[in-house]
């Protein structure tokens, strides 16, 4: 059956009474197509009231940016009726199916807008798009603020509290995440414990609750400590293996610079049967797991031990750390993990290597949340790439201006919100049923 143009695009921009496409002007020099639509009744409800069969006061010319059609951009006009209500006194205007109010762009280019921006930097969405950077910002704003106001957090019970830098200066996020669901629940400006209790309000507007988080995994910050304490006092506080992990990496890497730089005689004698370029490679095998050692980084590490450096015995110091957390990862018991802290943090005490020193004293005062993180088994790993991610996105976007850009672009991507608009783009069905279809 043979269709008009105009009947055709009515279709394919999938318009119902009373609107159709009246029009469709294709220029190739502008490379845009216009589509003018008109509404075909002249009297309608109210969208105030709902009073039916109303008449129309005026009309008022609107613009939409929408979908391309092949190459060209398409952009829909119409004239929106005016409603003059006799029931309810009021002159309202008539919403139009295919854009919200005050929006220059069609829904379907918005959802279309958001799926670029979860992959793509904002600026380079908007080129793709043709579209103002700015604009595409508003989008995710609005449409991460209606998303959130329907997020369910009644299920969250194990939380991970951790800091992102926002700007250079010393600028942070506190960033939230549900170490089960693994994803971001609640991002706001500041690392001080009042970033606890923000939280545990927004968590409560979400259909969650303080009292029902078992655990909070975070670092050894004494803001987010006081924080938990306060907002979440049955919660069982866990330092992490990754950043105790981290503290005894820096101390060593501390006492490795440090000997190298004071002691460089000694150090060249020691290495000596060493080339430079074996040399170069210690520092990296020092810091990694021996499975990804090649043979010179074996063949390094082998020199090293066989010396009386500093820089040996502080490798020794961070394996014999982490061999104390496998014992607790193989359910040996809270004693073991107990005993084997103790006696780590004992040596450390008496290793006269002044950055082990202070890890050791880092520890004694965080003891009890340390062995509980032992206990728990349980990691901010996840958090650290989440940030890991939130600091990707920052870099690559560049056009957030402001705070809250930042974080609604953090929401969009790492919050598995689920009622944002869903990508216009599906792939079609066969032309003819039972047949595959053959892409080149």
């Amino acid at each position: 059956m043979s269709l008009s143009t105009e009947a055709l695009f009515t279709a394919a921009l999938g318009l119902q009474a009373p609107w159709r496409v009246e029009r469709a002007e294709l220029s190739a020099a502008k490379k845009r197509i216009d589509f003018e639509v008109v509404c075909t009744e002249r009297r309608l409800t109210c969208p105030h009231c709902g009073a039916p069969d109303q008449g129309i006061h005026e009309s008022i010319e609107r613009s939409w940016r929408h979908l391309d059609f092949f190459q060209f951009e398409a952009w829909l006009h119409a004239a929106i009726p005016r409603v003059a209500c006799t029931a309810c006194g009021k002159t309202s205007q008539v919403p139009v199916p295919w854009a919200r109010e005050g929006s220059g762009f069609t829904l379907l280019f918005e959802a279309l807008a958001l799926s670029l921006c979860k992959e793509l930097p904002v600026a380079h969405a908007a080129r793709h798009l043709r579209a103002d950077a700015k604009a595409l910002w508003r989008r995710i704003e609005h449409y991460v603020k209606l998303a959130r106001q329907k997020d369910d957090m009644s299920g969250v019970r194990h939380i991970g509290i951790d800091e992102t830098s926002l700007r250079k200066g010393h600028e942070y996020v506190t960033a939230v995440h549900d170490l089960q669901q693994k994803r971001l629940l609640f991002v706001t400006e500041g690392r001080d414990h009042q970033t606890v209790n923000a939280f545990t309000q927004d968590l409560s507007e979400h259909g969650g609750s303080a009292q029902a988080i078992s655990h909070v995994s975070m670092d050894m910050s004494a803001a987010y400590l006081k924080g938990a304490q306060q907002q979440l006092p049955q919660a069982a506080i866990c330092y992490d293996r990754f950043h105790v992990a981290a503290l005894a990496g820096k101390a060593m890497d501390e006492v490795r610079a440090a000997e190298f730089k004071s002691r460089p005689t000694a150090v060249a004698q020691a290495l000596g049967e060493l080339d430079r370029a074996s040399r170069r490679s210690l520092s990296w095998a020092m810091r990694t797991h021996h499975a990804s050692w090649n043979q010179r980084h074996i063949q390094a590490m082998y020199t090293l031990q066989r010396t009386n450096l500093q820089s040996a015995r502080a490798w020794r110091m961070k394996g014999a750390l982490r061999e104390v957390y496998e014992a607790a990862a193989q359910g040996h018991g809270e004693e073991v993990a107990r005993t084997g802290l103790t006696k780590w943090i004992g040596w450390a005490m008496r290793s006269r290597l002044e950055p082990f020193k202070r890890l050791a004293r880092t520890l004694k005062t965080h003891f009890e949340g340390v062995i509980a993180g032992m206990q728990q088994g349980r990691s901010n790993a996840f958090v650290e790439a989440m940030n890991g991610l939130m600091q990707n996105a920052k870099r690559a976007a560049r056009g957030f201006r402001t705070s809250r850009n930042f974080i609604a672009i953090a929401y969009l991507r790492l919050s598995k919100l689920k009622h944002l608009p869903a990508n216009p783009f599906e792939y079609a069905a066969p032309r003819f049923a039972g047949l595959s279809t053959h892409r080149c």
